[in-house]
């Protein structure tokens, strides 16, 4: 099974997208399955991965509703209030819905950059654990270090680091983000996923040579059996040209790879981590 592991639907209004700013005009529309299908198709892809965009238990309604309505839905990363006092209740409603694999918190906005380690969060990120959710870490790149300290707390909880942990290229490396990326990936709880690095990059003017160096780095440091591609669609579109050539970033990286490589990077990686086809 091939997989897209990481994008997002909406039916767009501003209030509920405030995030999506007047720079964004693309953006400014709904994006639902029925768009997204033939795009999979096209790529030779089975299903995708839907993840949160709202920070409301709505949304995870939402995407558990279009999740029963449309099979290229392979898997929902949803948002529950991780600080919350009635949180094992709001987990163990969750429960019923087997498409509902994990939870994701948009660290990166929150004011305190250490909101990764404040107590209450973490206390949730616990009972993640207990049920067998996973969790998306989606940070900035100046909260890496953060997230080296935040997981030497929590030995058997399944991560995933969000768009390689949303380095600029814009600019010319940063050693601290290559240095921060091997030292995460010696926790091997940790996977990492191939996604938002068009946004990253300098918007509709990135060559396949801007993200390569990038990929050296992340595919040295998680190895093939960490690692899953996202297309973060449709974000992503704000910076490229369309849907395909987002992919081919990752497909012209991985040409001289063996299939069996390939196989575990555009799908078997992901479907092993949220255990899709396991209720």
């Amino acid at each position: 099974m091939n997989l897209d592991a990481h994008q997002h639907f909406w039916k767009y209004n501003p209030h509920d997208y405030e995030w999506i700013s007047d720079a964004m005009p693309d953006l400014k529309k709904d994006f639902l399955p029925y768009d997204l299908a033939p795009l999979l198709q096209a790529k030779g892809f089975d299903g995708c991965i839907a993840v949160q965009a709202r920070q409301t238990e709505k949304e995870t309604d939402f995407l558990l509703e279009l999740a029963d309505n449309y099979d290229i839905i392979k898997a929902v990363i949803g948002w529950v209030d991780l600080q919350s006092a009635h949180l094992e209740a709001r987990l163990q409603y969750y429960r019923q819905f087997p498409v509902l694999k994990g939870f994701r918190h948009i660290v990166q906005d929150e004011p305190d950059d250490q909101f990764l380690l404040r107590k209450p969060f973490m206390d949730g990120i616990q009972s993640l654990g207990k049920l067998g959710f996973t969790y998306d870490i989606l940070v900035y790149e100046k909260h890496l270090p953060i997230v080296l300290e935040f997981l030497k707390y929590f030995d058997n909880q399944l991560f995933v680091i969000d768009h390689i942990g949303k380095p600029n290229i814009k600019k010319p490396m940063n050693q601290r983000w290559k240095d921060m990326i091997y030292a995460l990936a010696q926790y091997p709880n940790l996977y990492c996923k191939i996604s938002g690095m068009v946004t990253e990059a300098p918007w509709q003017r990135w060559t396949l040579d801007n993200f390569k160096p990038y990929l050296e780095v992340v595919f040295d440091a998680f190895g093939m059996e960490r690692i899953m591609i996202g297309s973060d669609w449709p974000v992503c579109l704000l910076a490229a040209q369309n849907y395909s050539s987002v992919i081919e970033i990752v497909e012209d990286f991985t040409k001289e790879f063996s299939e069996s490589e390939k196989r575990q990077i555009f799908g078997e990686n992901a479907a092993r981590f949220y255990g899709i086809g396991i209720a």
